[in-house]
């Protein structure tokens, strides 16, 4: 008993720690970036060589990429999610791809980058644009989507499937009414976290569609953009006058890390809702 306490105080010991690093960053960031916000840094677009004016066209741009990303990656990683647990036969093929999936993971953002600049870019002749932005960010959201949804569906009971099947329902059927309105909840939560993480993405969308300075909106999927995440990258380390913009980059990643703040508290909200309908 006694080494277990000292094992449990030292895992407290560790998250006391790694909370207080983080609380120390996030209020480092406020203290700096909030004497940056203002109605007009957060609906205007930049002047002056970004020196002045705001971030507006940049927060739309992210907003763009992300709904492309969305519209991409959640219903195929869904339904890929669905196909891997309820369909596919158990065997050595099935457990390769799910091996794919989880490396797919953990590559580094900026291969994703140059994969997107090769398939979007180039050979689709898409261009640097929003929709290759998009769709890049959504091959990086994909391995997210598909193992958390995965992860959700086997949360629910193998019972629920076979009461369904027992009363004469099709598989299909059971899946509907008995499986998904439970794994739901999981299924959205890892995914909108799994957008929040692509929309903090900067390499992906730098060489796929992001631009240094455009102030005003995409007027396509096919047009250049601005985005918070490279927009910050800029300000912080390229810009000719660094000292001076960086109370805009410290306004422009508490922005940013708002953005991120808020799809994770719509997970949290749709996770409770879920649970709150069900109990």
């Amino acid at each position: 008993m006694p080494h277990l306490l000292n094992v449990t105080n030292l895992f407290r010991l560790g998250s006391a720690l790694v909370v207080l690093i983080l609380g120390f960053i996030l209020f480092d960031i406020f203290y700096k970036g909030i004497g940056a916000i203002s109605w007009e840094f957060l609906t205007t677009e930049p002047r002056m060589g970004m020196t002045e004016g705001g971030i507006f066209p940049a927060i739309a741009g992210t907003v763009y990429v992300t709904v492309i990303t969305a519209l991409f990656a959640v219903p195929l990683g869904m339904f890929a999610a669905i196909y891997l647990n309820e369909y596919a036969p158990h065997g050595p093929l099935t457990r390769v791809i799910r091996l794919s999936i989880r490396n797919l993971s953990g590559v580094p953002s900026i291969v994703y980058g140059l994969f997107g600049v090769a398939i979007f870019v180039r050979t689709l002749h898409l261009g640097a644009s929003v929709l290759s932005a998009g769709l890049t960010l959504g091959l990086l959201t994909l391995p997210w989507t598909i193992t958390a949804s995965e992860e959700a569906l086997k949360t629910v009971p193998k019972s629920y499937r076979d009461g369904a099947l027992a009363l004469g329902a099709t598989k299909w059927q059971a899946i509907r009414t008995n499986v998904l309105p439970y794994a739901v909840p999981g299924m959205l939560t890892g995914t909108i976290l799994g957008l929040a993480r692509a929309a903090g993405e900067t390499a992906p969308i730098l060489f796929t569609g992001a631009a240094f300075f455009l102030p005003f909106l995409p007027d396509s999927p096919f047009s250049q953009f601005m985005a918070l995440p490279y927009h910050l990258y800029v300000l912080a380390t390229q810009h000719h006058d660094v000292g001076k913009v960086m109370p805009l980059a410290y306004g422009t990643a508490l922005v940013l890390i708002a953005l991120v703040v808020g799809l994770n508290l719509v997970a949290v909200i749709i996770r409770y809702h879920f649970r709150k309908k069900r109990g």
